[in-house]
């Protein structure tokens, strides 16, 4: 007798993963969030491939049996976490690893850009104004890194490469590594303020109208962790009344952003659309990674990834 294929729910997004290796292993049932609810109970494991939906959020406290195992494809895993996912036996992985160095690029790049003038140099390329002016020194600065995972050590590192002086920030102070209690202090000295945190509890609006006014008048603050890490009507604040020099964000509370949103037009601040580590194939990482985990699931081997409920997040080792 032919084993019973376990039964894998993919809540789709377009192009949809690429999921050859697993014909004749498992039935392939996909999804949109409107059928979502309905179909959980039928599912072994569920894959998250529309990584932007709260989809499962919301359908998970219905009723019947619900998936062994749910893998979403990003980092952050608060746009399903719910009560009763968080205290089920369900076990949630999520893409570790594949947006580490990608961002940590990008934020080098928005360092350099903005240390350069980069922007006024287009704009006024754009005018065919000549106007010489003085960029700034990248070696030598300070930077804040807040989020000690791997994003977060992986900006550190490649900040290092360009002479910056990085310090990270991290839920519990540990080798190399602050803890909250110098997040102000070292904000304060810091010429660059990155977030890369997770969104929890504890992290969830922690860069408000009082932090911003910690910083340096001639620093600024880049956000590709969570968007509601920032309130983003006190960097509005921090901005017009220049408290600090400039901005830029990746995320955002809600996405897309409005096109009324008054951040489009910001003065000093850069808008990019939650891209800082999406690189050429990187949904093909992603349906990779995601195949080598089912690997694991199918052989009962451990898996890796595993994200702590609770916390939020994949615990460090």
């Amino acid at each position: 007798m032919t084993p019973t294929q376990p039964t894998l729910l993919v809540l789709d997004a377009d192009p949809p993963p690429r999921l050859g290796r697993l014909t004749g292993r498992a039935r392939v049932v996909r999804t949109d969030a409107a059928h979502l609810a309905e179909r959980l109970p039928t599912a072994d494991a569920l894959l998250v491939w529309d990584f932007a939906s709260h989809a499962v959020r919301e359908a998970w406290p219905g009723d019947g049996p619900r998936p062994r195992w749910v893998h979403t494809a990003s980092a952050g895993v608060d746009h399903l976490m719910c009560p009763e996912l968080a205290a089920s036996d369900t076990v949630v992985t999520n893409a570790r690893g594949v947006f580490d160095q990608p961002i940590a690029e990008y934020v080098a790049a928005l360092v350099l850009a903005v240390a350069k003038d980069l922007p006024r140099t287009l704009d006024l390329q754009r005018e065919r104004t000549w106007r010489h002016r003085e960029g700034r020194r990248v070696a030598g600065t300070h930077a804040c890194v807040v989020g000690s995972g791997p994003i977060g050590r992986a900006i550190a590192r490649t900040l290092k490469a360009l002479g910056v002086t990085t310090a990270l920030v991290g839920r519990v102070p540990r080798t190399g590594i602050h803890g909250p209690d110098d997040l102000d202090r070292l904000m304060a000295r810091a010429d660059w303020v990155i977030a890369a945190a997770p969104l929890t509890e504890e992290t969830d609006g922690m860069f408000d109208a009082r932090r911003f006014g910690v910083m340096q008048p001639s620093a600024y603050f880049f956000n590709v962790g969570r968007g509601r890490l920032v309130v983003e009507d006190a960097l509005v604040q921090a901005l017009t009344r220049r408290w600090i020099a400039g901005a830029a964000l990746d995320v955002f509370d809600a996405e897309p952003l409005a096109g009324d949103s008054p951040l489009w037009e910001l003065p000093g601040l850069i808008v990019s659309p939650h891209m800082s580590g999406d690189t050429v194939g990187w949904r093909d990482d992603l349906g990779a990674q995601f195949l080598d985990l089912y690997e694991r699931w199918a052989a009962g081997r451990p898996l890796v990834n595993v994200v702590d409920k609770k916390r939020g997040y994949v615990p460090g080792h």
